[in-house]
C-alpha cells in the first residue's frame, strides 16, 4: 500500500516517518490565495475550520489527479493537509518577517489560541473511482506568560517562527515557551495522526498496512 503526502512540509513528513510511514512526497499545484479568494467572493469569509479543510481537500485532490494520469497503477492513499492558528479572533498564517513574528509573540505570551488543522485522504485504486474522506482537528495552545522580550528576540533571530503558522513550533526551539496543549500534540506540529488513521479507515485502509519503515 503506497502513501503519497501532498505537501512539502518537513513537519508533516517527520510525523509520518515517526509513525512508521515513509511516504512519497509531491508538491500540489494549488494557488491557495486564489482558491480562498474565489470561494469567499461567492460565499463570504470562511471560518478557520472551513478554510483549512478546503485547502487540504484541494491539495489532496490535485496530487491524486496527477497520480491517476501519470501513474494509473497507483494503489494507495494521498494525504493533504493545511493549518491555521486562530488567536484573539484573528487567523494567523506565517509571519514571514521578523517584526511581524516579534509582534505576535509579544501579543501571545500568557494567552491561548487554537490551531485548526484540515485533513484530506484520497484512496486511489487501479481502475476504480477515487474515494475521499475529510476532517478538521483542533488543539488549543497556551503560551508561557514569563517569556521575556530578549527570549522573543533570540527566538525570532533563529528564523524558525517566520515560516510556520502562528509563528511557533512545539517540536523544536519554540517548545520551551509553550505551557500547555489541549488536544493531540501532532495536530499542532502539522497533522493529527489519529485523524489521518480514522480517515484512512473510513476508506477501507488499515493503518498498520501503511507501515513501511524498518
Amino acid at each position: 500500500m503506497r502513501v503519497c503526502l501532498a505537501s512539502t512540509s518537513p513537519a508533516r513528513l517527520m510525523l509520518l516517518r515517526q509513525a512508521g510511514i515513509e511516504p512519497e512526497t509531491r508538491a500540489p499545484a494549488v494557488d491557495e490565495e486564489a482558491v480562498i479568494a474565489e470561494i469567499e467572493a461567492a460565499q463570504g469569509r470562511l471560518a478557520p475550520a472551513d478554510h483549512v479543510l478546503l485547502l487540504a481537500r484541494r491539495k489532496a485532490e490535485d496530487v491524486a489527479a496527477a497520480l491517476r494520469t501519470r501513474h494509473p497503477r497507483f494503489d494507495g492513499i494521498v494525504i493533504g493537509g493545511d493549518s491555521m492558528f486562530e488567536f484573539d479572533g484573528e487567523v494567523l498564517g506565517k509571519p514571514y518577517t521578523a517584526p511581524a513574528a516579534t509582534a505576535r509573540w509579544k501579543a501571545m505570551r500568557g494567552r491561548t489560541g487554537v490551531l485548526h488543522s484540515g485533513h484530506s485522504v484520497v484512496r486511489l485504486s487501479p481502475g476504480a473511482t477515487p474515494i475521499e474522506a475529510h476532517a478538521v482537528a483542533e488543539a488549543s495552545v497556551s503560551f508561557s506568560a514569563d517569556v521575556t522580550d530578549a527570549e522573543i528576540a533570540a527566538y525570532v533571530a533563529t528564523g524558525e517562527p517566520l515560516h510556520v503558522a502562528g509563528a511557533f513550533t512545539i517540536d523544536s526551539l519554540g517548545g520551551a515557551f509553550i505551557e500547555r496543549i489541549e488536544g493531540e500534540p501532532s495536530t499542532v506540529v502539522g497533522m493529527s495522526l489519529s485523524t489521518v488513521r480514522r480517515l484512512a479507515g473510513e476508506l477501507g485502509v488499515t493503518w498498520t498496512d501503511l507501515w513501511n519503515r524498518t
